[in-house]
């Protein structure tokens, strides 16, 4: 082997792979073209917010399953619903006491109109009117609740793809260098495969979390909107003995 030859190559392998040099983050980043800067930045900033709504969600939902709770051992104490709805007051703070709060107000105001004076046929109507207004109002709670946690599913679907993409312009980047220099040492055809490679890495590091996140959230969201529809049935038992017996509670 020519021994000039044996020293450039050395010295390019050196070159490349000095810690703090040319496949550095900043440096890397910096030397990109204006395309894979543009991706860097769609996926670093899509993985920042993924992990917003992670957070954000996982301290919601843990807020709303200790409030549910706190509303369960409260409904089932056998106080009088009157008293659990003067406790809740106007402002109910989580889905469980937004939902018994509607059917309260919907229940208060036929009870002050005379509904258990009226035909059975009638208050049955009532029952089923209050059943569509939890029904309505416990999906627009969910629809809260779940908010903003399918863009979770979005990342984790997309970003492989973003982060391909940018492997393959870091790649055409350092064969068309390559073509340009005329030369395909190593120092010449790093920089675009480091490019590439981390880009792909971006890929994962926004996908993985999310796509575990969403599965979790999405869980967590499905087993509290079943707790909710529980909670609506217990309420409506409640009620239809109430009217079927015709008892003012």
């Amino acid at each position: 082997m020519d021994p000039v030859a044996a020293t450039t190559t050395a010295v390019d392998v050196a070159s490349v792979a000095t810690p703090g040099g040319d496949l550095s983050f900043f440096r890397m980043f910096f030397g990109a073209s204006f395309v894979v800067q543009g991706v860097m930045l769609l996926l670093m900033g899509a993985s920042f917010w993924s992990w917003t709504i992670i957070f954000a969600k996982l301290l919601h939902l843990r807020r709303l399953k200790a409030r549910a709770r706190t509303f369960e051992k409260e409904f089932w104490s056998g106080a009088s619903l009157d008293d659990l709805h003067d406790r809740i007051g106007r402002a109910p703070e989580d889905p469980f006491s937004s939902v018994f709060a509607l059917a309260m107000r919907e229940w208060k105001r036929a009870l002050s109109r005379g509904i258990m004076r009226a035909p059975f046929e009638q208050r049955q109507a009532l029952k089923e009117r209050i059943e569509r207004l939890m029904s309505t109002a416990a999906t627009r709670e969910m629809r809260i609740v779940e908010k903003s946690i399918p863009f979770l599913a979005t990342v984790s679907s997309c970003a492989p793809f973003v982060g391909l993409f940018g492997m393959v312009w870091g790649v055409m980047t350092s064969f068309e260098a390559v073509s340009l220099e005329q030369n395909a040492t190593l120092s010449t055809v790093a920089p675009g495969i480091a490019e590439a490679l981390f880009t792909t890495a971006l890929g994962l590091l926004a996908c993985i979390p999310a796509l575990v996140a969403y599965n979790h959230l999405s869980r967590e969201a499905d087993e509290y909107a079943l707790r909710l529809d529980r909670s609506i049935d217990e309420f409506l038992l409640i009620l239809s003995r109430q009217i079927e017996e015709n008892i003012v509670p």
